[in-house]
């Protein structure tokens, strides 16, 4: 083993286990249904499709859309996905999407198999890329994007209501986008891995567009949003494309292994910036990651051949990203919140949590292939589906506490079945979008944006840098959830106090430490609180005294800034015989003191 990589082992090894590491806590004893929440994280993606829908939807509440996409351009673009909440086919996060879940399949499609959900997710990748197919329909032009995101914006209207732009834009030679056709590129390749075992004709063809969309990338030069300046707003290639020529071409190598392409990923090292940049983020923007993490895959191989210096220069930026990411770099560092998540930035962090997890994944199962073993569990994986200090799944359909009011057009307007009725673009705002109630469509295994900085999080309809889901965010999260469901989830115990409470009258009070972590020089700690009503009336008007919380707490809802009293949260208004809620609070102290002031029983 070679310095560089005696160094990242030290690194990850350093913190025993590479989810515990980036989700910043000791292990718990928290265990999640990871199968569940796979197959819900799949099933999202029917709700976002676009075009003609399948007799086998399983997202009945959705219906056709976009039938007439492109025929004004002379071309069928009828299909692909909605990146997000809105109604617009962004081609460089629909194709960063596509990758992303290839290459959950191409790393573990075994496991994604044993779950039942193999069909299911090779389906959504064909229906993003049956659309690339559509997109591609010259060898040098590319359709990259189906409607315009101001006019889309003014509207909140159903995407079977759509009356804004469906406007098609297209790249060509006097109109390049490399990053856009590498990004593509990219994920027919991996795809073409994904369904080389069952669909080999199909692979094929994914291959040969493939190769194709890299040499329009590399030979017409430029950045996509330039060319389709409508992009600049929403999806602005900030990076260049330098990332998603050399994103493409290692792709490339792995799915044909022919030489060519490494020779591109080596040679170009050094002037597209892949042994030059230093970055603390992956996302459908930025690729440098990804593809450092994949030439370190052909080192640890043994196939560098006479390519090993520049193939370590390669693994020593991925190991800075990694290192960044578990905070144990010299230098730059991955911001965390006091819960312990990762933290990019505002709008949709769930997104690098989710891409560097993977990341950080798949070079840990790298590292084993070679000898080296890790061995992790899925803590950063549990911050997302509850176990976090709001207690609140991100992962909508999972758990109970998770987002009602989703930023999400479809969902926040009754079904097209249900109503037929058409809803236009201003009564969508002044009825549904300002509506203070749930979403009538449940958004099954929608990952939206996440909390803040500070672990806060707002579910609300116009809050959309949080509840706003994306397409990318799950990408990732399959073979995350994949791998995890099928290894051990077993966690040594928190070794913490507790106490338990009897005040009478039928009334336990159950509190715990459920995880700690060090941040800013302090220990913090998070108590789980289990109010259970044993007796057989139920328990309304609950007021709980509580004294010395000094943190936040959620799950709760103070009656007064003055005295100590707490009653149920806003969505329980009484507890029926032999049920219980829960509640969390955060802070660098001992148990607070929690006793029953007074309450009712229901005659």
């Amino acid at each position: 083993m070679g310095k560089k990589n005696a160094r990242s082992l030290t690194c990850i090894a350093s913190l025993a286990c590479i989810f515990i590491s980036l989700s910043g806590r000791s292990a718990s004893a928290a265990a999640f249904d990871y199968g569940e929440a796979l197959s819900k994280s799949i099933l999202f993606y029917e709700a976002q499709r676009s075009g003609r829908l399948p007799d086998h939807q399983r997202v009945t509440w959705r219906s056709h859309s976009g039938l007439e996409d492109g025929k004004a351009s002379g071309v069928d673009l009828s299909g692909g996905y909605y990146d997000a909440g809105d109604n617009v086919k962004f081609g460089l996060p629909m194709a960063f999407t596509i990758t992303m879940l290839s290459w959950s399949v191409v790393e573990y499609r075994d496991q994604i198999a044993k779950s039942g959900e193999l069909g299911n997710t090779l389906g959504a990748i064909k229906w993003g890329t049956d659309y690339f197919l559509k997109s591609h329909t010259e060898p040098n032009v590319l359709w990259g994007q189906v409607g315009e995101g101001q006019s889309d914006h003014a509207c909140w209207q159903r995407p079977e209501d759509m009356t804004t732009s469906r406007q098609a834009y297209r790249l060509d030679p006097s109109r390049p986008g490399s990053d856009l056709a590498g990004e593509t590129a990219a994920a027919m390749a991996a795809a073409s891995m994904a369904f080389r075992g069952s669909q080999a004709s199909y692979s094929n063809l994914l291959l040969t567009h493939a190769k194709q969309l890299f040499n329009f990338a590399d030979t017409y030069r430029g950045k996509y949003d330039s060319s389709i300046p409508v992009a600049q707003k929403f999806y602005s290639s900030r990076s260049g494309y330098a990332d998603e020529l050399l994103w493409a071409a290692i792709w490339l190598h792995r799915a044909t292994g022919e030489q060519k392409y490494l020779d591109y990923v080596a040679k170009n090292a050094a002037v597209l910036g892949g042994t030059g940049w230093s970055i603390t983020e992956f996302s459908w923007d930025i690729k440098y990651a990804g593809v450092q993490v994949l030439a370190s895959k052909v080192l640890l191989d043994g196939k560098a051949g006479s390519y090993k210096s520049v193939l370590e220069q390669y693994q020593s930026k991925a190991e800075y990203f990694l290192c960044a990411c578990l905070q144990q770099n010299s230098g730059a560092q991955v911001q965390r919140t006091p819960g312990g998540l990762m933290f990019i930035r505002q709008w949709n962090n769930m997104q690098y949590v989710t891409s560097a997890s993977f990341l950080l994944t798949v070079y840990s199962d790298y590292l084993t292939s070679t000898g080296n073993t890790l061995r992790c569990n899925g803590r950063a994986v549990d911050y997302i589906l509850g176990d976090n200090p709001r207690a609140t799944s991100y992962l909508v359909g999972f758990g109970f506490n998770y987002p009602r009011q989703v930023h999400h057009r479809a969902a926040s307007i009754v079904s097209i079945k249900q109503n037929p009725s058409f809803v236009g673009c201003k009564e969508g705002y002044s009825t549904w979008y300002t509506r203070r109630q749930s979403d009538p469509n449940l958004l099954v295994g929608a990952l939206v944006g996440g909390p803040d900085v500070s672990d806060n999080f707002a579910d609300e309809r116009n809050n959309w840098e949080q509840t706003e889901p994306t397409t990318y965010n799950n990408g990732p999260l399959v073979g995350l959830l994949a791998r995890l469901h099928n290894v051990s989830k077993a966690a040594s115990p928190l070794p913490s106090p507790s106490s338990r409470k009897q005040p009478g009258d039928g009334i336990s009070i159950d509190q715990n430490v459920t995880m700690s972590w060090d941040y800013r020089g302090q220990r913090f700690y998070r108590y789980g609180v289990t109010v259970s009503n044993r007796s057989k009336q139920t328990l309304e008007k609950l007021v709980l005294k509580i004294h010395k919380l000094s943190g936040s707490f959620w799950g709760l809802t103070k009656l007064s800034a003055s005295d100590h009293a707490y009653t149920f949260p806003s969505w329980i208004r009484s507890l029926p015989p032999r049920s219980s809620f829960t509640f969390v609070y955060v802070q660098p102290a001992p148990l607070a003191e929690i006793s029953v002031q007074s309450f009712a029983r229901a005659s």
